[in-house]
């Protein structure tokens, strides 16, 4: 009984261990990635540093699009630094943090921080603005991005309660093509002047 229990579980090891190195169900660590990816985005992907991007809630289809876009160098990775942990104050950038990662391990991270929560930043706008922005919001851009662009489902980010430190980068890097931009966005984005951005981002600020 004991020999057939053991050639048993060594199979089913053998079996596991296959299956691993086929699908690379076991190729990283989320948890320990998660806590890498902390350091900068903060506990569960709620950043709290103006500049880098609320991504906890995200949906998986965004989240993925964005770390293959990192991984495949479609978008531009300037240079940071780690804000917290062990490696506080070195230099990275996205391409480095993904360069390694394989479809399965972008997968489940992107599995990993859409079931977190969207925490919304507490931020000072103006709320003159952002009834100005509310308007160019609902004329240009609620099609794709609803209810204010707070609905993940979107698969097109969530605006509402980001930080505008970082909108207001992201705005400039669609602008100038440092970043991809779907050709219907580009669209709008070309009928828009400098105080039509700013009023959307406060309005997107105004979601706390």
């Amino acid at each position: 009984m004991t020999n057939k229990y053991a050639k048993y579980a060594l199979s089913v090891s053998i079996a596991l261990f296959n299956f691993s190195l086929v699908s690379g169900a076991w190729a990283i660590d989320v948890d320990k990635v998660a806590e890498t990816c902390a350091a900068c985005h903060g506990k569960a992907g709620a950043s709290t540093e103006t500049d880098i991007p609320i991504i906890g809630g995200y949906s998986e289809a965004t989240i993925t699009d964005d770390l293959k876009a990192y991984k495949n160098k479609d978008r531009e990775c300037p240079k940071t630094k780690y804000r917290s942990g062990s490696k506080k104050g070195q230099k990275t950038d996205m391409c480095e943090m993904v360069k390694d990662f394989n479809d399965s391990d972008i997968k489940q991270i992107a599995q990993y921080f859409a079931n977190k929560k969207f925490v919304r930043a507490k931020q000072k706008f103006d709320p003159e603005l952002a009834k100005k922005g509310k308007d160019i919001h609902d004329m240009s851009c609620e099609k794709c991005h609803s209810e204010g662009g707070a609905v993940a489902g979107d698969d097109a980010g969530i605006l509402a309660g980001q930080w505008m430190p970082y909108l207001k980068q992201a705005f400039k890097d669609y602008s100038s093509g440092k970043r991809p931009v779907a050709k219907k966005m580009k669209m709008k984005m070309d009928e828009l002047n400098k105080a039509d951005v700013d009023a959307l981002i406060n309005y997107y600020g105004s979601f706390q």
